[in-house]
This record gives C-alpha cells, structure tokens and sequence, in this order.
C-alpha cells in the first residue's frame, strides 16, 4: 500500500470513528430535558408537597406496583405518602421508597417554583419533575440549582419496567439554613439516590459530603454521567430491578483511540519511507 494511500484510509478511519462517537451526544447538548413535564406547578412553598398524582403509567419498583408519586419540593419523590423532611438523611436508612435527585431544603417561596406532569419522550409515556433554577431555605436565591428527574415506561420491553433518569444543568448550592448550612453550604449536605424502603437502594458517592455535588466539586453532579451525556445518570429497572446500563465509550477514552490511530498513521508513513 502505498503511503499517500495508506494516509487517506487512515485519515477516512480517523473522522468516521469521531463522527460516530460525537453522533450520541450532538442531539442532547444539555442533560437537562426542556420543553416538558410542565404541565403542573406546586406553589410557591417550604417543605411542601403535592397529593397523590398520576404518572400516567404503572411501574414496578422492587416488586411493588405503583401508578400514582407525591411530588415533595425538597428534591425527591415519594410512593406512599408526601414527605415534607427537609434535613437529608442517610438513603440507605430509610424506610419510605423514595427518588430523590436533590434531597435538601428546596425553599421555592421566592424564584421559581417545581413543575411537573405526564409528556412523551423518544415515543414512550413519560413522568418528570423539573426543579429549574431553585433557592435553597430560608428563601435564598443568590444560589440556585436546576435538576430533574425523568421517568420514562418501558412496556415494548415487560409491563412495569421503565427507566428513571437523574439530570442536572448546575449545582450551586448543597445545603439550607436549617440544615447547618450558611449561605447555601456547609451543614448536613444534599443526598442522592434512591430506595424501595425495604434495604434495596443506591446513593451516590459524595451524599452528605460538604462540597461533594457542587460544580466544580469532586463529585459533581453536572460533571458525571453513566451514559456519556454530563450531567445524565440514567438507571433501567428491569422486573423491578435495577440494572447496569450498557457502558458507553468516554470522553477521554475517545481522545486516547484518536490519538492512537493518529500514532498508526504517521508510524505507517514513516515505515514505507524506509
């Protein structure tokens, strides 16, 4: 093969593969999910919570079967009744099946206020709740965080699996007033994660730890993923199990096969010279 050749075919290999891999986050820039679950609003408010609302289809969480969530403004959901905690606590501890994205003192009685409601996503019924741009208690907004949580049904795979999606636009603040926090930090910070109540759960590495989530911080949340959107963590409950989504390619693990190929190629060139 000759080396003109021999760098065109590589050169062709090279930007096929990075546009392949640049392909699965072109249409989702942001982790954040805009334009729906709008539908509702909860007032204004501390510690407060909707009734029992419809997600508009019927999940298997851990083997219980539910249609209807409480929407709590302290960054969580719950199944068997509203939960108006403001001070987070340790996931793993809990007896009340809760999804909690952001679970701290959401204060919304000044700045926005929580949005939620049924919409469709990538033509599956879908449920989420936006907290866009929220102050922290007591009624500050000179930090304010924007998360959501997504969940979507996934009937076409068994009747009561869905996907649940944890996202984040930016992380400001980690903790309120009442909590031992000042000025939005410090104190008992936000935890994350999630529990069926019963000993099955997850919270994330840096729960309660001062600091941990916010931009910027070792555990950020806009800064992760799961799925190679920053900022998305994405969980599939399969026969009301959670299972591991399929690994995906990183950032980083990308500029190392680039590079590499870029290496392939210039050794080839320098190879037939000889």
């Amino acid at each position: 093969m000759s080396t003109r050749l021999l760098c065109f075919v590589s050169t062709v290999l090279l930007l096929s593969f990075l546009a392949v891999a640049g392909s699965a986050n072109v249409s989702e820039a942001s982790a954040i999910r805009t334009g729906l679950f709008d539908g509702s609003s909860l007032a204004g408010n501390d510690d407060g919570s909707t009734g029992a609302v419809n997600l508009g289809f019927t999940i298997n969480f851990s083997g219980i079967n539910y249609s209807q969530t409480y929407v709590n403004n302290n960054g969580n959901i719950t199944f068997n009744s509203a939960m108006s905690t403001y001070t987070p606590f340790g996931i793993q501890t809990t007896t009340t099946p809760l999804i909690a994205p952001f679970f701290a003192d959401v204060d919304t009685r000044s700045g926005n206020v929580l949005t939620y409601g049924q919409d469709s996503l990538n033509g599956r019924s879908a449920f989420g709740v936006n907290w866009f741009e929220v102050g922290y208690y007591s009624q500050h907004t000179d930090l304010l965080n924007t998360f959501q949580l997504v969940l979507r049904e996934r009937g076409d795979i068994a009747p009561g699996d869905f996907d649940m999606e944890f996202n984040y636009g930016q992380i400001q603040w980690e903790t309120g007033d009442a909590s031992g926090g000042s000025g939005g930090l410090g104190g008992t910070s936000a935890a994350v994660g999630y529990s069926n109540g019963a000993g099955t759960y997850y919270e994330f590495p840096g729960s309660r730890v001062n600091g941990a989530f916010l931009d910027g911080g070792p555990n950020s949340l806009v800064a992760g993923t799961n799925v190679n959107v920053a900022g998305r963590y994405l969980f599939e409950i399969r026969n009301g199990q959670v299972v591991t989504p399929d690994p995906v390619p990183e950032p980083a693990t990308i500029g190392l096969f680039a590079a590499g190929l870029l290496g392939v190629m210039l050794f080839g060139r320098r190879y037939l010279r000889r």
